[in-house]
């Protein structure tokens, strides 16, 4: 799992940063997903590593331009240059699918895919073996949503050099002992597949915070996840800005960071008043002011690609665990 970030300003694109627009990709599978979709989306994804056909979901966090203007564009590209794409499913908040409707009818584009429009609300809102996708409100000047992907806790790793000690026959006893199942041998002993099974893995949590003022419902979602995206539009000594925009501050992400208990926060959405690099309080400056608060903080850049790795524990292990992504 690695996020990349496609946009990481606010309000409007800059030289150095364009707006909202966030990647989820699963390595493995193959496929990714994406979080918003700001104006010029699909144009930062002629430089970015993910390619537009494999795209299977867009959750988008509320319906302010700066997350949301991009989207006819690229599910129009997606078309032209996929004559036969995949399904691709959109999630949002409510006047989402009218946003979509209204589009059409004026400036109608055939997509050459079956597009299918979620309108979510607090809870669940996809789920697979694999995974499950909760959202929560976030508190915006607009209703909004921030996003939960958890994966699913995986079975523990079947140790096959211990069965082949305990002299278990390959083939169907395996199968029994890698679901925790008890065995009888041929020589009549019996095996409890427990004892075989690895402990459990835990999936990795990201979550992404959307547009919103410090709240205790994105707190709540953010319990004890890996990563935390989280925006951070101002710096404290502009708190009077964030907060007569629905906004944060990066002190205040970092603080709701660390009362929710997650790994690392990566702080996005920032106010172009802090790229000046000779001005008076810097994105250095901001991110100073965040690791006071958590240390285990970074700042999003666009393109930057943040890998969620995975803790792999195997038997018998205790302090020394295996990373990988």
């Amino acid at each position: 799992m690695i996020l990349t970030f496609l946009g990481t300003g606010s309000g409007a694109p800059t030289t150095k940063r364009n707006v909202s627009a966030i990647g989820l990709r699963f390595m493995q599978a193959g496929k990714w997903w994406l979080f918003d979709c700001g104006e010029g989306t699909q144009h930062q994804l002629l430089r970015a590593p993910m390619k537009i056909s494999q795209l299977e979901k867009i959750f988008i966090t509320h319906l302010h331009g700066d997350h949301l203007y991009g989207l006819i564009g690229l599910l129009a590209s997606r078309s032209l240059r996929n004559g036969e794409a995949s399904q691709l499913d959109l999630y949002g908040p409510p006047g989402l699918d009218r946003y979509y409707r209204t589009i059409m009818e004026v400036s109608p584009v055939h997509l050459h895919y079956p597009l299918q429009i979620h309108i979510v609300s607090e809870g669940v809102v996809y789920e697979d073996d694999e995974v499950i996708v909760t959202c929560s409100p976030a508190k915006h000047r607009v209703q909004s949503f921030a996003y939960a992907v958890q994966e699913k806790e995986k079975p523990g790793a079947f140790q096959v050099e211990l069965a082949k000690q305990m002299g278990v026959p390959s083939g169907p006893l395996y199968g029994a002992l890698k679901r925790g199942e008890q065995v009888v041998l041929p020589d009549g002993r019996m095996l409890d597949g427990k004892d075989f099974v690895g402990e459990a893995q835990p999936g990795r949590k990201i979550v992404i915070s959307g547009d919103t003022e410090p709240c205790q419902s994105v707190l709540e979602l953010a319990q004890d996840a890996d990563l935390l995206v989280h925006e951070a539009t101002y710096a404290q000594r502009d708190k009077d800005l964030a907060v007569r925009s629905g906004h944060s501050t990066a002190q205040e992400a970092a603080k709701l960071a660390s009362k929710a208990g997650v790994k690392m926060l990566c702080l996005t959405h920032f106010s172009p008043r802090y790229e000046d690099e000779e001005g008076d309080f810097t994105m250095e400056d901001l991110l100073a002011e965040a690791r006071e608060r958590f240390p285990a903080t970074t700042l999003a850049a666009d393109f930057y690609s943040l890998p969620v790795k995975r803790v792999r524990k195997t038997m018998g292990e205790r302090n020394d665990p295996c990373y990988n992504e």
